[in-house]
Formats: C-alpha cells, sequence, structure tokens
C-alpha cells in the first residue's frame, strides 16, 4: 500500500471523430506526465471520440476504429516500464452495449472499465440516445490507492459518490465535458466541494478545453483536497498537462503534498470574452477555413464580431466588406474604416446601390401599385448576403454573421439577409451584453488573444443608437423597446420560463410584455434556420430551448 499518488491531469483539446489525431494528443500528454513523474493520468471525459460524439457512436466503424486506437496506445505505453498508467475515457462496447466509459490501462494493458451511470438526457446533453447507463460503479484498487472512478454527471447528484465512498474509495479523480456557461465555474467548484464534504476524500475534477460546434469547453480542471481546500488548478481556455502530489496523512485523508500550480480562473466579462474568442477559432481552424468574412456595418455588433474574430484568428485571416446602400449615414462609413484601422484589417467597399435598383426593375411590374415597405428594407438586407457569399465561395472564407440573441429572440433579422452565414459569435449575448463586451474589450487585452492592445471599436459606435439603416433616420427602437428593457423581459421569457403576469408583476408595461411574446413565439422558424453560435447562457436557442414552431398555445396571462 502506498501512502503518495503522482497523478497528473492531462486537459486536452480533442476533435470530436478525429480518432487518430485524439489517440496522438493522449499519447503525447501520456509521455508529458511521465517525464513529470506521473503515477496515473486522468483525461477528461470521452477523449478519444471527442465530446459530445453525438451519433457517430452509432456507427460500428466508428467504434472499430476507437477501439484499434485503443490497442495502438496499448502498445505505444507497454514500451516504457516506468510510465504511468492512463484513465483513458472512450465510448466502449462491452457485451453489446454501448458505454460512455472509462478505462484503466496500465502496463500496455487495460485492467478495468467503469461506465458512466448517470446518463444527462437536458439542454445541450442527449447522452441516453447513444449510450446506455452503466450499474453503479465499484472503486478500484490501483497501487495500494483505493480509487473512486465517476464520470461527469455522476457527481452532480450525491449518490455514485456515496456509493463509492462507502465501497472505500480514498480519492476520485473524475472525468468531465462541462461546456462553458457564465458564472458555471464557481458552479463546479461549490457542487465538487459538495461531493468533498460528504465523501471525505479529495477529487480531482478534469475538464475538456476548446470548441466543440455551439459547445465551448473551458477548461479550469482543479482538485480539491480532503478537507475541501484548493490543491490545483490548471488554467482555462487553454491545454494543459499537470502533475501533482497527493500524500495520506496520519488521519486517512489524502491531500496535495506539493507548492501546485493555482492559475487563476477568469470570470465575468473576461470569461465570457475568452470564450466567444475560443468558440470562433476552433470552429474556424477545426473546420479548415482559411479565415472569416464580416460585413460591417459601422455598428456595434459588426464591429464586436470583428474584434473578437481578430482575436481568435488574427487580423490576415479576417476579411472586412463595408456595403454601402443610399440609407448609410457617413458616420458609419467613417466608423466602419476607423474600427477596421484600430484592428489592423483592411476594409473594402462594395457599394449595393445597383443590386436595389436591378430588383427594383425586376420586381418592377410584379409589385406594381404597392407601396415600398420591409420588402424593399429586406431586399437590401439578402444583396448583402449574396455578396458576402459570394466572396466566402471565391475565397473560401466563412461568413461570420452578425446578429445578437435579442435580435434572434424577436425576429428583428432577415432570413437569408443578415442571418446568412456559417457560425455566429453574438448569437447567445443579448443586446446589453454586447455593449457591456465593447467596454471591456477597449479597457482590458484579453489572455491569448491576437489582436491589438489598447481601444479596439471607437467609442461613437459604442454610444450612438443602434440603426439598420434599411430606410431614412431608422433606430432600433423604432421598432422595439429600449435594450435594457427588451433584454430584462427576454430573459426572463427565455432563461426563467415565466409568465406574462410574473413579468408584469415585476415592474414592466403589461403591452410591452405581451408584445415581446409574440414576437418571440412568431420568430421560432427563423431560429431554426439560422447558422450556429457559441453557447453563452444556460438556455441558448438550439437544444437548450426547443419550441415547436407551429404552436397553437395563447395563454398570455398565466
Amino acid at each position: 500500500m502506498t501512502n503518495m499518488l503522482a497523478i497528473a491531469i492531462a486537459q486536452l483539446n480533442p476533435i470530436v471523430g478525429d480518432v487518430t489525431g485524439n489517440r496522438d494528443k493522449v499519447v503525447a500528454a501520456w509521455e508529458s506526465a511521465a517525464d513529470q513523474g506521473a503515477d496515473i493520468v486522468l483525461y477528461s471525459e470521452l477523449v478519444l471520440s471527442g465530446y459530445p460524439p453525438e451519433d457517430l457512436v452509432m456507427k460500428p466503424a466508428f467504434m472499430r476504429h476507437l477501439r484499434d486506437a485503443v490497442d495502438a496506445i496499448c502498445a505505444h505505453t507497454a514500451k516504457r516500464a516506468d510510465g504511468p498508467a492512463l484513465l483513458l475515457t472512450t465510448p466502449w462496447d462491452i457485451d453489446g452495449h454501448r458505454y460512455n466509459a472509462v478505462l484503466l490501462i496500465d502496463q500496455g494493458k487495460i485492467v478495468t472499465v467503469r461506465a458512466k451511470h448517470d446518463l444527462p438526457n437536458y439542454g445541450v446533453f442527449d447522452e441516453k440516445r447513444v449510450f446506455a447507463a452503466g450499474p453503479l460503479p465499484q472503486p478500484v484498487s490501483f497501487r495500494g490507492v483505493t480509487l473512486g472512478l465517476p464520470i461527469c454527471e455522476d457527481v452532480w447528484t450525491p449518490h455514485v459518490v456515496a456509493h463509492l465512498a462507502n465501497a472505500g474509495a480514498e480519492i476520485f479523480l473524475v472525468p468531465n465535458g462541462s461546456p462553458f456557461e457564465a458564472d458555471k465555474g464557481g458552479l463546479r467548484r461549490a457542487l465538487i466541494s459538495d461531493r468533498v464534504r460528504e465523501s471525505k476524500a479529495p477529487m480531482i475534477y478534469c475538464n475538456e478545453v476548446g470548441g466543440q460546434d455551439e459547445l465551448v469547453f473551458d477548461g479550469g480542471s482543479f482538485g480539491l483536497n480532503g478537507d475541501g481546500s484548493l490543491g490545483v488548478a490548471l488554467p482555462c481556455f487553454d491545454a494543459a498537462v499537470v502533475t501533482s502530489n497527493w500524500v495520506k496523512g496520519d488521519d486517512g485523508v489524502w491531500a496535495c503534498a506539493d507548492d501546485a500550480p493555482k492559475a487563476d480562473h477568469p470570470d465575468g466579462l473576461d470569461a465570457i470574452y475568452q470564450t466567444l474568442v475560443l468558440g470562433l477559432r476552433d470552429y474556424v481552424n477545426k473546420n479548415g477555413f482559411p479565415g472569416v468574412v464580416i460585413g460591417m456595418s459601422g455598428g456595434i455588433d459588426s464591429a464586436l464580431s470583428a474584434a473578437v474574430a481578430v482575436d481568435a484568428l488574427g487580423s490576415d485571416r479576417v476579411r472586412l466588406v463595408m456595403m454601402p446602400s443610399p440609407y448609410t449615414s457617413a458616420d458609419s462609413l467613417e466608423d466602419a474604416q476607423l474600427c477596421a484601422d484600430m484592428l489592423g484589417c483592411g476594409i473594402e467597399s462594395i457599394n449595393i446601390g445597383p443590386a436595389m435598383g436591378a430588383f427594383d426593375q425586376m420586381l418592377g411590374a410584379a409589385f406594381a401599385g404597392r407601396d415600398a415597405d420591409i420588402t424593399e428594407e429586406n431586399i437590401q438586407a439578402r444583396s448583402r448576403g449574396m455578396i458576402l457569399m459570394a466572396i466566402s465561395n471565391k475565397f473560401g472564407h466563412m461568413v461570420l454573421t452578425t446578429g445578437n440573441k435579442s435580435e434572434m429572440s424577436v425576429g428583428y433579422a432577415t432570413l437569408y439577409g443578415d442571418m446568412c452565414g456559417g457560425y455566429s459569435v453574438l448569437k447567445d449575448l443579448y443586446k446589453t451584453t454586447v455593449f457591456d463586451l465593447c467596454r471591456w474589450r477597449n479597457d482590458h487585452m484579453p489572455a491569448g488573444a491576437m489582436g491589438p492592445d489598447g481601444m479596439v471599436i471607437p467609442d461613437r459606435i459604442i454610444t450612438k443608437p443602434p440603426s439598420a439603416e434599411l430606410r431614412p433616420d431608422q433606430k432600433d427602437e423604432d421598432s422595439l423597446p429600449p435594450y435594457d428593457v427588451l433584454d430584462d423581459i427576454l430573459h426572463q421569457m427565455i432563461e426563467g420560463e415565466r409568465s406574462v403576469r410574473d413579468i408584469v408583476d415585476s415592474g414592466h408595461d403589461e403591452a410591452t410584455v405581451r408584445r415581446v411574446w409574440r414576437l418571440l413565439d412568431r420568430a421560432e422558424y427563423k431560429r431554426r434556420q439560422a447558422p450556429p453560435g457559441v453557447k453563452i447562457t444556460p438556455r441558448a436557442f438550439g437544444r437548450d430551448r426547443r419550441y415547436p414552431i407551429t404552436n397553437g398555445f395563447t395563454n398570455l396571462v398565466t
């Protein structure tokens, strides 16, 4: 029996489906841990397949590829007698059932397998669709230490940890795939603290890092001592392999014995901004785009989108295009140019006036006798979308859309116009948060950012009234409540699922609340056709919030 264990946390950035690439990352992390003197390496959830693999695991060929990769990892690790064991996480078939599993591999052999017991089936998680639930897991004996190996959701409620503690688990090693949500980092620490207090045993929490479609995994892995104090903490938003030494005291309680790293974990606007940067960077790079193209309006949404893009990719991979119409103000042209200059990007101008004239001529007979209305406004937005998609097709750059959550909530966007594109970094940000992030970025240089320090968004863009500029003297508040009012109502409706009556009782005008409710419901068909975007809140549009398009529920009072 040993009283000391060197535990490496391998916080990696896998790519879903890239089994060979993920295998190589696993091996490289194992080699690094071996050089650090680790006894065992803990990986994040489903590191070999990437998380979440979704229906990929339903393909027999994919599962065979995973098994071949495990065999290759076993063969490689068998060559180094002094190498650490691995807690390798992967989808795994056992007796005809497919599990979300962790494999203990030591000296090149699979010693034992444990399967995830609690499968999440809410929000963005849909594991019951593709995995079978494992039995309540038993502890694992490793070099005289009894380990508990619960997987992610297994620690979000007490019963799995209690079962393992009652069976003698001394240290808990927990693989996780926990995506970012604003203020979730503190919730994780509090929850793990609860499990430590209940079990009276330390817990080491390894989280994935990196962007996967709409999800961003923020890393921030950590280990808590048996008394609940912090033993080790890895950085957020970056891959790392860190080994710390854990010692069993005379009282039988394990604790981190050395001065292990304790990285600060950003919160608030800092964490949100870094999530946007990592989400966009990984979406572009993992999908092989050379860069992005953004329509610059001179407004705040395109300015923030451009700032995030430059911080994620560098100015040389961001193409900015101004597409003025007869309604575009001189201020907007100046602001777009100044923002591009601040970001170190070039900007080109493509006038959509000729396209507007061509459509007027083509549709003249069909529209005879009808006054100009929102139709002509949408033609402008769609002309811009056509231009951006043409540039994307010609040069390969992905179109980055610039709409925010406030607009998408109430349908203040044009299908196949400003909604067209491949990805949206602002999709889950309310307009008030967009303003806050612009001010924050002007005052802070984010960690790992590739853009310039200092002001990157002109103050006039932040202070001027938002406008789509699709008709003379147009302002957003001609069509919508003030954004501070709108966003509070939307937050109560979307994140809070509160009724009209509850929201009115909180201090809002009833007619305004009813109008916003109707707009929210009627815009569902648009949101179904919107591009993916970075998830920030607990109720992002898409898999978090699933409402029918055809919806006869009209009881707006209760």
